[in-house]
């Protein structure tokens, strides 16, 4: 026993320190299609659309007229008249179809026709939403993959510094005190590479978790092409914005629909006060074994047809109809309120897209110029350093203001960038057939 308890303890251990099996590369086009095919989101949206297409379907069926048969036998006991029993059966053709009944069936398809529209549009929007969310996934990686670069740009100075720096102490011509802080400092960039590095992993997991991938793979994502017109900035007009959003927009128009069903249902409660027509038809015959003539003479001799037209002319329904119209008159006025909430959010999406995007331009403006400055004043420094006029205090607070303006300049690209996509998602014009994610 306890051989089999060390063996399993073994094996429980080499499952736990086994490395991640590779799982592939993907691209950004890569990722949207699988995300669109595996995503439970949209699926669940694929669905939804498929059974309003199935309700269309039976609505269009009642407009087609049933057939049945149907067929009885009987048998008789202890006939004291006939001093025999009698065996019996009967078969019967019938069919039957409403000719008019106030329009309930027209308007209850096109109640159904409006709500499968509505539904297409809604999963047209979930797909879009899916789309933005996976683009948005994939810059966060690529940003976290840049910060992660000057992590290691800058630990790859600071240790070229400390090998300066160790034979500067040597030699006597540096100060101890130097060459430690060159240590701390250096051991900073490594936790500032690690922690870069924890990121972009992260990231990784949140897009393997938006494609619904294998966890216990590793998958290399790989960037974009950056577009010949990344310094192309581009320049909105917020009225345009707005009215381009009222047209594009895929859950406005989804909603409108919406409305126009609940006016619909007020129209099939309405006709339920109307006279039902129906008409009906039916053939059958029979045999008895207590009737003179064989089976195939009695069922040629019992043999008959029926064509019949019903009306029904409601009087009184307890107030159902009445009911049925109030309940769609508040569903009419709940989906009108739905309309007015959704357009009022979408405008104050598109506002806040719109003024986030022009700070963005200004904050990347500004990293570009803090960039430059201080590249500047880092070379100034070092410069004065080595001829002694700096102190190496100076040096440092200098490489880590240029490492700060670095990391400043990606995240203010990555925020650009994702305004631009935001803005395409709120005004309804972002598609999968032409993203791209342009840095």
């Amino acid at each position: 026993m306890l051989l089999i308890v060390l063996a399993s303890h073994g094996a429980l251990s080499q499952d736990t320190t086994s490395r991640i099996r590779p799982g592939g590369v993907i691209t950004l086009d890569e990722a949207i299609r699988i995300a669109l095919e595996q995503n439970s989101t949209v699926r669940f949206a694929r669905n939804s659309t498929t059974l309003d297409s199935l309700t269309v379907r039976q609505l269009r069926n009642q407009f087609q007229p049933n057939l049945g048969v149907s067929t009885q036998s009987s048998q008789g006991y202890l006939n004291r008249g006939s001093g025999q029993n009698t065996f019996g059966t009967t078969v019967g053709l019938s069919s039957g179809i409403t000719l008019y009944n106030g329009r309930q069936n027209i308007n209850a398809l096109r109640e159904a026709e409006i709500n499968l529209r509505a539904s297409g549009q809604e999963l047209g929007r979930t797909r879009q939403t899916i789309v933005f969310v996976v683009a948005s996934d994939f810059l966060n990686l690529i940003t976290q993959q840049e910060q992660l670069g000057v992590q290691q740009e800058n630990l790859a100075a600071q240790e070229e510094q400390l090998t300066q720096l160790e034979a500067f102490a040597q030699a006597g011509t540096r100060n101890i005190g130097d060459l430690y802080q060159q240590q701390a400092a250096t051991a900073s960039a490594r936790l500032g590479v690690a922690t870069a590095r924890r990121a972009t992993e992260l990231a990784k997991v949140d897009l393997i978790e938006e494609l619904v991938l294998d966890p216990r793979r590793d998958y290399q994502f790989v960037a974009p092409t950056p577009s010949s017109d990344t310094t192309r900035r581009a320049d909105f007009n917020l009225d345009s914005l707005l009215n381009l959003a009222m047209q594009m927009r895929a859950d406005i128009r989804a909603q409108q629909l919406r409305v126009e069903a609940a006016q619909r249902e007020i129209m099939v409660a309405e006709g339920g006060k109307s006279p039902v027509v129906s008409a009906s038809m039916g053939f059958g015959s029979g045999f008895s074994t207590g009737a003179d003539g064989n089976f195939a003479a009695q069922i040629d001799q019992r043999r008959g047809g029926s064509i019949g037209v019903g009306v029904s002319l409601p009087i009184f329904d307890r107030g159902a109809t009445s009911i049925a119209r109030q309940r769609a008159q508040v569903q009419l006025e709940n989906e009108t309120l739905v309309l007015r909430d959704q357009i009022q959010a979408a405008a104050l999406e598109v506002r806040r897209a719109y003024l986030d995007y022009q700070s963005a331009q200004e904050q990347l403006s500004a990293a570009d110029a803090q960039q430059s400055a201080a590249a500047l004043a880092l070379e100034a420094t070092q410069a004065r350093y080595r001829v002694g006029l700096a102190t190496f205090v100076e040096v440092t607070l200098a490489r880590a203001t240029i490492v700060q303006a670095r990391s400043a300049v990606v995240n203010a690209r990555a925020s650009l960038t994702f305004q631009r996509a935001l803005m395409s998602y709120y005004t309804g014009e972002i598609d999968a057939a032409n993203l791209r994610v342009v840095r």
